[in-house]
């Protein structure tokens, strides 16, 4: 073999391997903490959750993506797109929950909505994101029912 094809079997080798390396970074963290039920403690309060998973998207102010999980959307809290804070609550998701893994309290009583997607109250290591979007003028409260939880997220 001559020097080129050798140079080109050591690129090729050297590209496949970054490609998985990067690969498996994603998907074992993704994977650590995909569906598994558990208690969180923010604030001195206990909170239970169904699932959780890595947030790969976040689609608006009160929507994100999970992965495991698919589209949820943050129960009982509105971030309409004609409000003037519709760009910062979606700046507040993304530096709150995008690309770190979040936990959700799913609706038990109304698990999903009419786009079939989870809904639920997110929380992460720290917060509990729904009740920040209101606390922080960014979102209004917007309770429907069936609902398991109480109007204001109290």
């Amino acid at each position: 073999m001559n020097k080129k094809t050798i140079s080109i079997i050591l690129l090729a080798l050297f590209l496949i391997t970054i490609l998985f390396t990067v690969a498996n970074v994603f998907l074992d963290d993704a994977n650590t903490e995909v569906n598994q039920t558990g208690t969180l403690t923010i604030a001195n309060r206990t909170v239970n959750y169904e699932k959780a998973g890595k947030c790969l998207e976040v689609i608006d102010g009160n929507t994100i993506q999970v992965y495991g999980v698919g589209r949820v959307q943050l129960t009982q809290v509105d971030v309409a797109k004609q409000e003037p804070g519709f760009s910062q609550a979606k700046d507040f998701v993304t530096e709150k929950c995008l690309g770190k893994t979040v936990y959700l309290d799913i609706d038990d009583k109304q698990p999903k909505d009419k786009y079939d997607r989870t809904l639920a109250i997110v929380y992460t290591e720290d917060a509990n994101i729904n009740r920040e979007l209101l606390n922080n003028n960014l979102a209004k409260v917007s309770y429907f029912e069936p609902s398991e939880f109480e109007k204001g997220l109290n």
